[in-house]
């Protein structure tokens, strides 16, 4: 089975880059599940029943998301509604909506996406990651082989060092948060699909997708600046797509498949 996972999705400008791309993507290369990360695309901070249901209508059929989750207290009942195909992170710390992971059913395979957060330089307060992947390979029905991970983080070596912990026992796994796509797309030595970061979908000429000019600004300067999205205008949608043997659950392939796209 075919997947294609689409990083980031930030501000207006990501979400029509996605309406632009993702049925085509999609098709063209067959794919049987579309999943994305959300968790900026509502301005660049969180979700509303507004902007998720943009991004489903597109062509996505999935979302997780990351520390931005909870931003947008009007998307927070999203993550308790079990019709809406949306996770938060797993090992979030305390007693909060919605799920970390869900195992849904695409023809006739049953597959757990998972969401975890990083603890290295992030400054919400979470749980292992590591251990709560455990827990949660514990919880699966034995039948479920395919183990879909979005492990979102901003160190690139706690990613590696998950995506190995991981190895063999998730089919993909796919670093978020940082918005610049990696290099290092790969097939790791016991089947799992890794990139350490799978990029964004949002303003090219940007910074990490928010206006260049006023990050610049602020790095200048060293004031503190208002959070803007570009609207419009050249547009990155970076995806990965991962070939997957649904009887056990090993990856036999990955690739990048980013797409310049102008709204």
């Amino acid at each position: 089975m075919n997947i294609l996972f689409i990083g980031d999705i930030v501000g207006k400008v990501g979400r029509k880059a996605v309406r632009l791309t993702a049925l085509k993507l999609k098709a063209e290369h067959s794919a049987d599940l579309v999943i994305a990360n959300g968790e900026n695309m509502a301005h660049g901070s969180g979700f509303t029943p507004q902007t998720a249901e943009e991004v489903f209508s597109a062509g996505v059929d999935f979302m997780t998301s990351g520390n931005h989750w909870a931003r947008k207290s009007e998307g927070i009942t999203l993550f308790s509604d079990p019709s809406v195909p949306l996770i938060r992170p797993a090992n979030w710390a305390g007693t909060v909506p919605g799920s970390g992971y869900r195992v849904i059913e695409v023809g006739a395979t049953q597959i757990a996406i998972i969401n975890l957060i990083g603890q290295v330089f992030m400054q919400e307060q979470s749980d292992h990651p590591f251990h709560a992947f455990d827990r949660i390979l514990f919880e699966l029905p034995k039948h479920v082989t395919v183990v879909i991970v979005d492990y979102h983080a901003e160190a690139t070596s706690e990613k590696q060092a998950f995506g190995w912990y991981a190895d063999g026992r998730a089919s993909l796994v796919v670093g978020t948060h940082t918005h610049v796509p990696t290099a290092d797309a790969r097939l790791l030595l016991n089947g799992t699909a890794y990139v350490t970061d799978v990029g964004m979908a949002g303003a090219r000429d940007s910074v990490i997708g928010d206006v260049k000019e006023v990050r610049v600004e602020q790095f200048v300067n060293q004031l503190p600046a208002k959070h803007d999205v570009p609207e419009s205008g050249d547009a990155i949608v970076c995806a990965v797509l991962v070939d997957i043997d649904a009887q056990t659950g090993k990856a036999r392939s990955i690739k990048r498949v980013d797409t310049l796209v102008t709204v």
